[in-house]
């Protein structure tokens, strides 16, 4: 124990370990295998860094990420830990020299990517090394009920099968019940300890809204809230990411697209500039996210609804990985569902895997529509209990009016029902309405007993009506029959007058629930060489062609201004400056706390 406590600080500057990390650590130092469920921003890397350092040989990290592992390698160089990569950016004379660095032990962690890996060759190489641990990052694309399955994760069994001796980790922040079960089962950690530390991020606003001019929307959350600051606004498509991003950046903001359709050079500039300056705001498809470490993006937003929860907490959950306050905003509507399912159709999987698919939009649905606390709706889907609304979601702030539908519902599925359960919302919502269409002469539906029952709503509000239905399962919407609503056993007791239903009452949004996440310096901080202190980190950070934060985070240097340290040991005590820094930079930093202060 005394071990890992003097690397966490000798190394990495920190005095204490986060909740759970201390007994993960050394579960594993002690050589067992783990899968490890930790929120984003809660520590995971720590939890086999710390282990590589501690156990003798070469700690093999699993990542998807090209681009992950080449922060991750250049974040570990700083804190002088020997640590490479091995992916397809490097030429065989690279990889050479690697391998070769392993089998003398001259490296404390290598990252690769899970096709590399399983590679015939590597495995050979990794058995002529010495090894300290595997550890699987991004567990949760192992899974094939997962949010983000990766078929070259399923090799991964064959480390249990050929490394028996060698004790594996796996992480992740995201993973339903039948996800985490997939996960041990396909890496073989059944006999392993598995930690569940929670999914909450207090830290996080979740803010959702029906969609209605999803730019506008953004435009008013953003300046609202978010004028300076970092960001992702995600989108289904490339194209609505491509006219997303250039529609930002003529409203004055340093927008940049993001998806796989861009060349490997473009995606690669983008997501750097994402990384190493302030203020970028990344429009992108989930091609973009996964493992980003910078840690002060403050705030996520969907143009579109992601189709699990899943997806929806991985990334939102990129906002806020400092701790500080961070928001997330998203839009949506009944057309988003009608594409997703859509989408899910088209897929190739089995019934079965479709089949919990839509239970899982459904799930995600159900949160968009929800009239109580989002938070308390989003923990119960991985399991986790909170006993009480959390007071920092737009549900708990501006808690959304409801009105007694009973009767509406009443006549949105009879209506249905008696045009045949053939048409889609439009045409319904004109039947109850009594609109004199061409469509509905030419099928007669003015003579319905249902033609012209529902005046008494606008075509908004019948549209929220419908909705909601289909939401909460009452509905169902035929793709096959081009979106055409088909009633299910569920609605038989709205009809029948056994059941009563209440709604949201939709009413335009006046962006209460956000906050400004810029966080205030403290009070006894000097303005002056806190931005002495952040522009010294930036000309180092791009001296190096790094991102400032592999430097120092802000935590550190909020506490070097405050504590404004003039002597090695006052800034070894500093929390994020372990010994390595110290000798690195902290000559640097003091320097400019004597100019600026005198």
């Amino acid at each position: 124990m005394s071990d890992i406590h003097h690397i966490l600080k000798s190394r990495f500057g920190y005095d204490q370990f986060r909740p759970a990390q201390e007994q993960i650590i050394s579960d594993l130092v002690s050589g067992e295998n783990l899968m490890v469920i930790m929120p984003t921003g809660g520590g995971k890397s720590l939890c086999y860094q710390v282990p590589a350092l501690a156990r003798a040989g070469c700690a093999i990290v699993v990542s998807p990420l090209i681009a992950l592992m080449q922060d991750q390698v250049n974040a570990l160089s700083q804190l002088g830990i020997r640590a490479a990569f091995i992916n397809s950016t490097l030429d065989s004379r690279q990889v050479y020299a690697i391998e070769q660095e392993m089998l003398k032990g001259e490296l404390d962690i290598v990252y690769m990517a899970p096709e590399r890996l399983v590679l015939p060759d590597t495995l050979k190489l990794l058995k002529r090394v010495q090894l300290s641990l595997f550890a699987i990052d991004e567990a949760h694309c192992v899974s094939q009920w997962g949010h983000d399955f990766r078929a070259d994760y399923l090799g991964l069994s064959v480390l249990a099968e050929q490394f028996a001796d060698v004790p594996r980790i796996a992480l992740t922040a995201t993973a339903d019940k039948r996800t985490r079960t997939e996960i041990i089962e396909r890496l073989g950690l059944q006999s392993g300890r598995h930690y569940v530390t929670g999914f909450d991020r207090p830290n996080i606003r979740y803010q959702i809204e029906l969609k209605r001019n999803a730019k506008t929307q953004l435009l008013k959350f953003i300046k609202t809230n978010h004028a300076n600051d970092a960001g992702v606004v995600y989108c289904m498509s490339r194209a609505k990411v491509e006219d997303t991003a250039i529609w930002l950046q003529g409203e004055g903001f340093n927008a940049l697209p993001y998806h796989a359709g861009l060349d490997v050079t473009t995606r690669a500039n983008h997501q750097a500039r994402f990384l190493r300056e302030d203020s970028v705001i990344i429009v992108a498809t989930i091609a973009f996210g996964m493992g980003i470490d910078k840690p002060d993006v403050r705030f996520v937003a969907h143009l579109d609804m992601p189709k699990t929860i899943e997806a929806y907490y991985q990334e939102t959950g990129r906002a806020g990985r400092d701790g500080e306050p961070a928001n997330t905003f998203m839009v949506y509507g009944l057309q988003d569902v009608i594409k997703l399912r859509q989408m899910m159709l088209d897929s190739e999987g089995n019934e079965e895997h479709k089949r919990a698919e839509q239970q899982r939009l459904n799930a995600m649905l159900g949160l968009c529509e929800i009239t109580s606390c989002r938070r308390q709706a989003l923990l119960n889907y991985f399991g986790e209990y909170l006993p009480k609304p959390c007071g920092n979601c737009d549900t708990c702030i501006s808690p959304p009016p409801t009105w007694d539908a009973t009767t509406a519902a009443q006549k949105a599925l009879s209506a249905t029902y008696r045009s045949g359960q053939r048409f889609g919302v439009s045409h319904v919502i004109d039947i109850l309405r009594g609109s004199d269409t061409q469509k509905i002469r030419q099928f007669g539906h003015q003579e319905l007993s249902t033609f012209g029952v529902g005046k008494d709503l606008d075509v908004d509000q019948w549209r929220s009506v419908f909705r909601q239905l289909v939401a909460r399962g009452y509905l169902d919407v035929d793709l096959a029959r081009f979106g055409a609503l088909v009633l299910n056993e569920r609605c038989r007791p709205i009809l029948k007058g056994e059941q009563s239903i209440d709604m949201r009452r939709d009413v335009k949004t006046k962006n209460t629930t956000s906050r400004r996440t810029r966080t205030p310096l403290p009070d006894d901080i000097d303005v002056g060489l806190w931005e002495a202190l952040r522009t010294c980190r930036r000309e180092l950070a791009d001296d190096q062609n790094v991102p400032p934060y592999v430097i120092f985070n802000d935590k550190t240097l909020q506490e070097m201004a405050r504590v404004a340290p003039r002597s090695y040991a006052e800034m070894s005590a500093i929390s994020g400056v372990g010994d390595r820094k110290l000798e690195k930079y902290g000559a640097t930093f003091m320097r400019v706390i004597n100019q600026t202060l005198g």
